[in-house]
């Protein structure tokens, strides 16, 4: 993860690390590698986003222990004195909204302070209510739960976030009003990049069987 962190905020982009859960020292680990925000997933009550403020801002908004030398390298070189004062406004703290129960207390885990964006995992949160992606189509429940969690940061003020399965999709969330969109996954994007070039690279089964064609008619007149 820090070799990550460092490499991206390098190219001029900003790190979001997702940390494997609502762990304090995950939190830490990952803010203190030089993060630009963090994602944390599962949550499932305003009291889990209390915590996770605790976890990921300084003091007097949280408990965040200060010291690491990382952090501030990743923006630009700024000072210790600098990243501690802009710290808690700058981080993005992201919370995954893709349970059935964050869905029932979405009011109140949208007016926690110090949650930046209320982040949908689409795939996880229709698993969750009943209604899982099967075949790529969204049940109109699911649909309508999209809906709510807009509906919820905008009335609290926060930022909204989706995960998308490709640049459709991503187009469609991002006319829908979503702020921040995963696009797609290495692990979509890579398979599906190989196929293509590996198809293209066989050519069609026309072409591949008038090959074999020509091989074996060459064996046969000695060419």
């Amino acid at each position: 993860m820090h070799e990550a962190v460092a490499a991206i905020a390098a190219c001029g982009v900003s790190p979001i690390v997702r940390v494997a859960a609502n762990e304090g020292w995950m939190i830490k680990r990952a803010l203190d590698s030089g993060a630009h925000g963090i994602i944390v997933p599962l949550l499932r009550t305003a009291q889990d986003a209390r915590d996770l403020v605790q976890s990921a801002k300084f003091p007097p908004i949280g408990q965040r222990g200060f010291g690491s030398l990382l952090s501030m390298e990743k923006f630009g070189g700024i000072t210790l004195a600098e990243y501690l004062q802009q710290a808690n406004d700058s981080l993005l703290t992201i919370v995954q909204i893709e349970t059935k129960e964050a869905l029932q207390n979405l009011d109140a885990i949208a007016q926690v302070p110090g949650i930046d964006v209320l982040f949908v995992g689409p795939f996880d949160l229709g698993n969750s209510i009943g209604h899982p992606i099967l075949d790529g189509t969204m049940h109109e429940e699911l649909k309508d739960a999209i809906v709510k969690v807009q509906e919820a940061a905008k009335q609290h003020n926060k930022q909204t976030g989706i995960y998308a399965t490709g640049g459709d999709q991503a187009r469609e969330f991002v006319d829908q009003g979503f702020h921040m969109v995963s696009v797609v996954t290495d692990m979509i994007a890579l398979p599906m990049a190989m196929s293509s070039a590996l198809a293209t690279a066989k050519g069609s089964y026309a072409h591949s069987a008038l090959n074999l064609a020509k091989g074996a008619a060459s064996k046969v007149t000695g060419r």
